[in-house]
């Protein structure tokens, strides 16, 4: 089926349902208080899927630092030259229209005796239930040699926005046959096929306008997701430019010198002209402030995802320690929409739906060269869990990709609209 935004947004549907059992509020006041921090691809979705929803029955407020919304998912794209960046930025004005109290601040502690949450301006807001949509901070010293300090020298642009201008701007300027690297990360971390998709953007760019310039990937794994529809790839349109090495060869041992722009790998010292260096990933820092991690990721509960360490949070997207399904943005969204059901119901007595998710990846190799993988999961007392699933097939005509590719514009339209309005 072609995914286009009307067949997006009618992935919502659900069974029927059950009655949940309502909560206490807090201090006495009458109408609940939902509170949700990040405003991504989880946080925005299940901010308006509550305030919609509820029709006014709950006060939503969603916490969220920037003005503009960066996507990660279609950030490649702009680095390989099919995108602008104001292609890939949202802001919050419909959302706010729709009912969410959209504040921009930073969250920087939860209080959960009291049900509260601090912000960097000073205000502490009360909750009945927190959602944290926080996405991902990166592990310290997971790259020896590299910390947040050297992202400018050497940056990640695993948060999309000014870090993907700056490697943009970085891949313009390379000199005539340079050498771009990746540093890429240890499992878990968002987006599975992203790393793999922006070497492919990487080469799509240099193909067209530095062509003797070669790419180095180290990688401390074995395999990737759809690493054979990668490879063939990058040997169809990017022949001899990608030069991956992975774990049985080195790719895990690597030590970067921001300074002097040198690469390790394995003992054997490279100089970058452009370093893309994506370290290990953990939970966004407001989760582990929460104290709902279990020093990396926050587990949660597959019906609901509501945090094991306090039913009165909920952690969605990347944040999450939920089972099978990968992090992505259409995992989170998914994620969001059962969460939100959950807490509405939770608060007004509403029908509570059985717990359904579905996960679709696609990435881009070349023009109109597009491949996905996807699934569909249920909620198990011990995890979310992969019910069955798909997976783009190596050696398939154009006219496959080129729908596959053009299904994955349908979806952005689709999920965007979802989350924000």
């Amino acid at each position: 089926m072609k995914l286009n935004r009307r067949a997006f947004l009618g992935t919502t549907a659900a069974a029927a349902g059950t009655i949940a059992a309502p909560v206490v509020l807090a201090d006495g006041h009458s109408k609940p208080r939902v509170i949700v921090v990040g405003g991504g691809a989880g946080g925005a979705t299940a901010a308006r899927y509550i305030a919609k929803d509820s029709k006014g029955e709950i006060d939503v407020t969603l916490i969220e630092p920037t003005r503009t919304y960066y996507t990660c998912f279609f950030s490649n794209l702009y680095l390989g030259g099919f995108k602008e960046v104001s292609d890939i930025g949202h802001t919050y004005g419909k959302l706010a229209a729709s009912g969410v109290n959209v504040v921009h601040d930073w969250a920087v502690g939860v209080d959960r005796d009291a049900r509260t949450v601090s912000l960097a301006g000073g205000a502490s807001l009360p909750y009945d239930k927190l959602i944290l949509s926080p996405g991902i901070d990166f592990v310290d010293g997971a790259v020896e040699g590299w910390d947040l300090s050297s992202q400018n020298a050497m940056p990640h642009a695993y948060k999309a926005g000014s870090q993907s201008e700056l490697l943009k701007a970085q891949l313009v300027a390379m000199p005539e046959g340079g050498t771009f690297v990746m540093v890429a990360p240890p499992n878990p971390f968002r987006c599975p096929p992203g790393p793999y998709e922006r070497v492919s953007m990487v080469a799509h760019f240099l193909k067209n306008n530095n062509p003797t310039a070669k790419i180095i990937v180290a990688d401390p794994k074995p395999k990737f997701s759809k690493m054979a529809l990668f490879q063939e790839g990058w040997a169809n349109h990017y022949e001899g430019m990608v030069d991956w090495i992975g774990e049985d060869f080195g790719g895990g041992n690597v030590s970067v010198d921001p300074a002097a722009m040198t690469v390790s790998i394995d003992g054997e010292e490279t100089k970058a002209d452009v370093c893309n260096v994506i370290p290990a990933m953990k939970a966004g820092r407001i989760a582990e402030l929460a104290g709902v991690t279990d020093g990396n990721w926050a587990p949660v509960n597959a019906a609901d995802m509501s945090s094991k360490a306090d039913p009165d949070i909920h952690v969605l997207g990347d944040a999450s320690q939920q089972g099978d399904m990968p992090k992505s943005g259409f995992a989170a969204n998914s994620q969001a929409k059962v969460c939100a059901n959950a807490v509405r119901g939770a608060l007004t007595e509403s029908k509570v739906f059985p717990a359904k998710f579905s996960n679709t990846c696609w990435s881009l190799i070349a023009a109109n060269d597009g491949v996905k993988v996807g699934a569909t999961y249920e909620a198990t007392p011990e995890k979310i869990a992969k019910i069955d699933g798909f997976i783009s097939q190596t050696g398939e005509t154009s006219d496959v990709r080129k729908a596959t590719y053009e299904e994955s514009e349908g979806w952005y339209t689709g999920i965007t609209t979802d989350m924000l309005g």
